[in-house]
């Protein structure tokens, strides 16, 4: 099972276990139900405002999956991904740091989740 560790300055650390391949526990669902206070408005990922910054943990390259077409949008937007970036991403075969929390999905990997709180 991975490791998730919510990272915010104005709140403690947390870290919880995450149920590996579950592939429905986004890490929005994960930190509500750890009662961890990362804003959000819609939870469909078309607001952003639960934007997130992920950072993986350990040797082996990220498998976190890619970003969906409205991930990729909102992001834009939002100023948190270029598109030379992108493009990069793509050509690394790499996923994103910046996240929303309502569409990422963790896979069996230790991260860090830097969240704003509302």
């Amino acid at each position: 099972m991975p490791l998730i560790t919510f990272s915010n300055p104005g709140y403690k650390d947390k870290t919880v276990y995450a149920v590996a391949g579950s592939f429905t526990e986004t890490v929005l669902k994960i930190a509500k139900t750890n009662k961890i206070p990362i804003s959000f408005d819609c939870g469909e990922g078309d607001c952003g405002s639960c934007v997130i910054r992920v950072k993986y943990l350990g040797d082996k390259a990220p498998m976190g999956y890619h970003l969906e077409e409205k991930e990729i949008k909102v992001l834009r937007e939002l100023g948190k991904i270029s598109k030379a970036e992108l493009e990069q991403m793509i050509v690394d075969d790499l996923p994103s740091t910046w996240r929303l929390a309502c569409q990422f999905i963790p896979r069996d990997e230790d991260i860090v989740v830097e969240y704003d709180a509302p």
